[in-house]
């Protein structure tokens, strides 16, 4: 027997018609690349949205077709985001990261059929203009008189221009909740980059969930600053959530430093945000040496990469910023878990606290995971036993962009699993903790070492900007750990010294055999280490004896 419920298909519009007609008069602002802090209201994103909807339609962009960008967290960018994807094409966030081979390779993958760019990347845009094969227009974001004179870009329009040209009466089609929204590309740190393709849907279901109490906390009480790049994996979802719940926003621009976030913060009156720890560790750097507060800050969402504990112990303590550690990857739309407590754990003290908080957290309603062995067998959810995280649920992909590497899903019966590539443990209470990636893990006369530990342990050495951990050829062991650390401006500290910070930590025969010291950790395009560079310089290191 059939319910006799509506079928209204969840669609990225209609969050968009909510937040105009609930929150119209909620304020957007926008640090832009003009130099100037740009104010508009949800009304205005609305009837701008149309405006670009429209004209998305008179150039010639039909239902399916990917709309690329190259952009930093604004307005415009915001409003990409719903005139793309409500008027039914998909919107394709590129990373400006990426060198251009890579930019120009994915943009081919994808057939993008225009480029929307802020001036920040005109340098880029020119480099590539001539080599990509589908894009038939370029949209520089910004207005007239701010225009770039470009003789080398064919086709340069001006977005405000075409805001200006057409009209704000635009009807947001009805279609299936199926259909495709946004495509966003792995890093490819290994290989080329695949795809995660994003239904409405999928966007929706995943809005909703990053709302929830025990994951973001998000009301039309806050004030959210996406520190999270939005083209990032959509920037976690917030340009989502925010016109859900109706929140304040406040777009950084690409000015991430540390004084220029602080001062927006405290101005803004921001309540809450979310990025990497190599952003953090910048904003938490300016605001030690200038004896500086947060007046309004209550909580960050880190992740990305494993947030320290040195890091967690500072907004906490010092700072008084609770941090929600979460875990997430593309191929999750991102959000998979999130190390919020239960209240079942209020009467825990300091340390057992913070030891849970340290995980990656437990999964919202939508995300089923488990950790399986070698052969594929569920393992027991002891907080002990470690294995292959496997997770499944209505934002996870089945399948990449065009069938790239094909069917990605392991499978149990009849049961399909993402294999996410990370080894973890998960406890009775459902709390995840990543103790490595499967292709990081450090084997050593066949027992695992987890560098992630090691990582964080080293990094609360205060003379320590940055660690890394990789396993580097042994004679006897097979691999030994290899500890490369980048000290802070002006710290001194010796391999004894950092070798001894390891005593009662860790068991011993874990403490890394030796350390190099770097100028700097490489970083991939989105603020991860990259420890397959490091293995290469580190290729033929001899260990001490």
């Amino acid at each position: 027997m059939n319910a006799n419920m509506m079928q209204q298909p969840l669609l990225i519009s209609t969050l968009l018609n909510h937040a105009e007609r609930h929150h119209g008069d909620q304020e957007i602002v926008s640090r832009r690349v003009e130099g100037d802090l740009h104010r508009q209201t949800y009304g205005d994103l609305a009837q701008r949205a149309r405006r670009m909807a429209n004209a998305l339609v008179a150039n010639g962009i039909r239902f399916g077709d990917r709309v690329a960008t190259l952009a930093w967290n604004g307005h415009r960018h915001m409003e990409l985001y719903y005139a793309v994807s409500g008027s039914g094409a998909v919107l394709h966030t590129l990373n400006p990261r990426l060198h251009p081979d890579q930019v120009v390779w994915i943009a081919d993958h994808a057939e993008d059929q225009v480029l929307f760019f802020d001036l920040t990347f005109l340098p880029l845009v020119e480099a590539i203009a001539s080599r990509v094969k589908t894009i038939k227009a370029f949209v520089a974001m910004t207005s007239r008189d701010h225009m770039p004179a470009s003789s080398t870009i064919p086709n340069l329009l001006c977005y405000e221009d075409l805001i200006d040209a057409h009209s704000p009466e635009f009807t947001w089609p009805v279609f299936d909740e199926n259909t495709a929204s946004s495509l966003c590309y792995t890093s490819g740190t290994t290989g080329n980059p695949k795809g995660a393709l994003y239904s409405h849907r999928s966007t929706v279901l995943h809005t909703y969930a990053t709302a929830l109490p025990d994951s973001f906390d998000c009301s039309s009480r806050d004030t959210i600053l996406p520190v999270v790049p939005m083209f990032h994996v959509n920037a976690w979802g917030l340009p989502y959530l925010a016109c859900m719940v109706g929140a304040k926003l406040v777009f950084p621009g690409p000015w991430l430093d540390g004084k220029s976030l602080h001062e927006l913060f405290e101005t803004e009156g921001v309540t809450m945000s979310a990025g990497v720890p190599t952003v953090w560790q910048g904003l938490l750097a300016h605001v030690e040496a200038n004896d500086l507060k947060f007046s309004t800050m209550k909580r960050t969402v880190i992740g990305g990469s494993t947030c320290p504990p040195a890091m967690m112990d500072a907004f906490e303590d010092t700072y008084g910023v609770q941090v929600i550690h979460a875990w997430g990857m593309t191929e999750l739309s991102p959000m998979g878990a999130l190390g919020k407590l239960k209240g079942k754990h209020a009467g825990l003290d300091a340390v057992q606290r913070r030891a849970l908080q340290a995980k990656q957290g437990r999964s919202p309603y939508g995300v089923d995971m488990k950790i399986v062995d070698e052969h594929g067998g569920e393992l027991p959810r002891d907080g002990l036993t470690s294995g292959e995280l496997m997770v499944r649920g209505p934002w996870v992909i089945a399948a990449y962009f065009k069938g790239e590497g094909g069917d990605p899903l392991a499978y149990f019966g009849d049961e399909g699993w993402f294999p996410t590539g990370d080894v973890a443990t998960i406890d009775a209470d459902g709390f995840m903790q990543i103790t490595d990636r499967s292709k990081d893990v450090i084997k050593s006369g066949g027992e695992w070492i987890g560098s992630i530990d090691l990582e964080n342990i080293a990094m609360a050495h205060p003379a320590v900007a940055m660690a890394a951990c990789i396993g580097v050829a042994h004679p006897r062991w097979d691999e030994r750990p290899l500890l490369v650390v980048a000290k802070k401006p002006g710290a001194e500290v010796t391999r004894e010294e950092l070798l001894a910070f390891y005593n009662g930590r860790i068991a011993k025969w874990w403490t890394p055999d030796d350390v190099a010291f770097v100028d700097s950790i490489p970083l991939g395009a989105t603020g991860k280490m990259l420890k397959n560079q490091l293995r290469e310089t580190f290729r033929d290191y001899r260990l001490p004896n």
